[in-house]
């Protein structure tokens, strides 16, 4: 598929509805996860198992700490329509009540309290540049990029305070060191148990 430049600002447009519907007919071998990523609709493979095992270690810390109306979602579309994007985080902390006000295969990106996305050799740069600059602008809260494969080593950066397509560095740290999510969170994250490849 050939990237064409589309008119995807908030709200809906025809080109954006297309390109969701295309996404929607992707049909991509089980386990694979399909994205659009600036426009262009992505298949990546299965992660692997280090990756799952990551992914469920802070899934676990943060059931400990959520309301008992917000949900954790490994497999949720969140949509960026003013990036050109539909992305499939590795988890995402949502409220309940907005998914059930959305009638699609995924919610508005915005309605995200926290994002985590972790590398996959392939496809780190998407997570590093493309989808943080897309989460900025949907105007999530917090962004935890936990990074298998940065040059010098496996890191976990937590972004936060987001303006236009850029966040801040609230916290930026190699595997094995505690990492702090403030409120609504209030919790602290070890990192010690993170598989290194």
């Amino acid at each position: 598929m050939s990237a064409l430049p589309l008119d995807c600002s908030p709200g809906s447009s025809p080109e954006w509805e297309e390109l969701v519907r295309i996404w929607q007919e992707t049909d991509a071998p089980e386990g694979c996860k399909v994205e659009i990523i600036e426009g262009i609709i992505t298949v990546s493979p299965a992660p692997a198992i280090d990756h799952n095992d990551i992914a469920d270690i802070i899934q676990r810390r943060l059931y400990q700490v959520i309301p008992e109306d917000w949900g954790i979602y490994q497999t949720l579309g969140t949509s960026v329509p003013s990036r050109s994007g539909l992305f499939i985080p590795d988890i995402a902390v949502v409220p309940k009540a907005v998914l059930r006000v959305e009638s699609d295969n995924f919610v508005p990106a915005a309605g995200a309290e926290l994002i985590v996305e972790i590398t996959s050799k392939t496809n780190a740069n998407h997570d590093r540049i493309k989808k943080a600059a897309g989460y900025a602008r949907a105007m999530v809260p917090l962004y935890l990029l936990v990074d298998r494969w940065a040059p010098g080593g496996p890191t976990i950066t937590l972004y936060g305070e987001p303006k236009d397509d850029v966040y801040r560095v609230l916290h930026a740290g190699k595997f094995g060191e505690d990492i702090h999510l403030p409120e609504p969170f209030g919790m602290t994250l070890v990192t010690e148990a993170f598989p290194v490849s």
